[in-house]
């Protein structure tokens, strides 16, 4: 307890110093009161244990309670048996204190604790009127049965205090929870996409050295300085993580200014493009290209785009395009329907627990991926829907772009490829041939245009 009062500030060390000073005033005048010297002491310590007990730690509160509580109990029956009893008060700050400590055992302690505690608190308090010189049997019967009124008034608020605590720790935890939540979304958006854009110029690379021929070593230079830019990233990308992580501060809401919708995709686009194949391009319904996304719809837009193109690049590598599309939704012009899709170039993944016939499912992930898991929780809490499956549509024709890599990642003869939320899955016809591709979509909500 001495360490916990040189932790607070000094105002509070003052103010804490004030109201010790005022109590034991309070006390050492009902001590006085009493007018024999050994009931004083007696009231003025008892009543600063009472007191005390208030401020201990929890792990200590049933120890010192008990003591408390004895040491009351105690002197009141002495002074019962004494010729020389207190002629205006028992002892009403001590009074006060073990109605408090009813309401703090209720609060803190384990049921069966709390019940001892509180009959020997209630016995204490039935005891104090019996102090007093001067009471008559009738006077007695009214302060017995107030303050059996009081200590009863005293559990109930122990139990709100004790249910207010719960609340408040569960909001704690869903708090803790959201926040864990939310920085593993945030690792596997910055991280994993960085490092994903490594593991493909690095297959770009060794596919062109195992080619046999010599390369140009301006082309090899590119090829190494894509690489440490990606790296570069994904350092930078863990290095603001681990600040977040070990900053005291909580978090706030997503700041920056507006952006127009076909900005921030064009920019995610260009993000991706820069790293290497498959080529991507954008279509923006004319409806919706300009209209302009506050700071959160802006996140969880890019990072929609940036999962979904990440997803094509790890898993269907050998696409020659990637579609990203917005438009409005049909009947509903207020909410924006956004797509990512790829065309393929390898066997197709059906859906999970689904039908074969190419029909878009809700996207279940059962595997060890948690990207598309983390986008659904995203786009769901920006009041929006989620959702991804085999392509039931033809891709427009790309725009000109860098030729495809053809190095996909295919389970060699087996005809399945390795999907980042389900793992692998079937050819859906079971003929080995390229299949559609990938679409996923977002429905999100659109601001108000101004």
């Amino acid at each position: 307890m001495v360490s916990a009062f040189f932790s607070l500030t000094r105002l509070r060390q003052v103010l804490l110093v004030v109201v010790g000073g005022v109590l034991l005033a309070v006390l050492a005048f009902e001590g006085r009161d009493t007018g024999f010297l050994p009931t004083a002491v007696g009231t003025v310590v008892t009543g600063a244990l009472c007191v005390a007990a208030l401020a201990v730690p929890r792990e200590l509160l049933p120890r010192c309670a008990a003591f408390a509580v004895t040491a009351s109990a105690a002197l009141s029956i002495v002074s019962f048996n004494l010729s020389q009893r207190p002629e205006h008060t028992p002892g009403l700050l001590e009074l006060c204190a073990l109605l408090a400590l009813v309401a703090r055992a209720v609060r803190h302690l384990r049921p069966v604790k709390a019940e001892l505690l509180v009959t020997a608190a209630g016995l204490a308090v039935a005891l104090i009127p019996l102090r007093l010189s001067k009471l008559t049997a009738e006077h007695l019967n009214l302060l017995e049965t107030a303050l059996f009124f009081c200590v009863l008034a005293a559990i109930p608020a122990g139990l709100h205090l004790r249910l207010r605590d719960r609340l408040r720790a569960r909001e704690r935890e869903s708090i803790r929870e959201a926040q864990r939540l939310e920085y593993a979304r945030d690792l596997h958006d910055f991280v994993a996409h960085h490092v994903t854009a490594i593991v493909a110029r690095t297959r770009a690379a060794r596919f062109a050295a195992g080619q046999g021929r010599e390369q140009d070593p301006e082309d090899l230079d590119r090829m190494l300085a894509d690489i440490e830019n990606a790296a570069s990233q994904s350092l930078s990308s863990m290095r603001g993580m681990v600040s977040v992580l070990r900053t005291s501060t909580p978090p706030t809401a997503p700041h920056g200014q507006e952006q127009e919708l076909a900005q921030v995709l064009k920019s995610a686009v260009e993000e991706f493009s820069a790293a290497g194949p498959p080529p991507a391009a954008v279509d923006v319904d004319p409806r919706v290209s300009e209209r302009r996304l506050p700071p959160g719809l802006v996140d969880v837009v890019r990072g929609v785009v940036r999962e979904a193109l990440t997803n094509a690049r790890r898993y269907a590598p050998a696409a020659s395009c990637v579609i990203v599309a917005a438009s409005p939704q049909p009947g509903s012009p207020e909410r924006l329907e956004l797509s990512v899709t790829d065309d393929g170039g390898g066997p197709s993944v059906a859906c999970p627990g689904g039908t074969s016939d190419g029909a878009s499912c809700e996207l279940i992930p059962t595997g060890g991926g948690f990207g598309l898991k983390g986008l659904a929780e995203r786009v769901e809490a920006a009041g929006g829907r989620f959702s991804a499956g085999p392509r039931t549509e033809a891709v427009p024709d790309p725009v000109p772009g860098p030729d495809a890599h053809t190095d996909a990642d295919m389970d060699p003869g087996s005809g399945t490829e390795t999907h980042p939320e389900t793992g692998p899955r079937p050819d859906a016809d079971g003929d080995g041939a390229p299949e559609p591709g990938w679409t996923v979509s977002a429905c999100l909500p659109l601001p108000p245009p101004r």
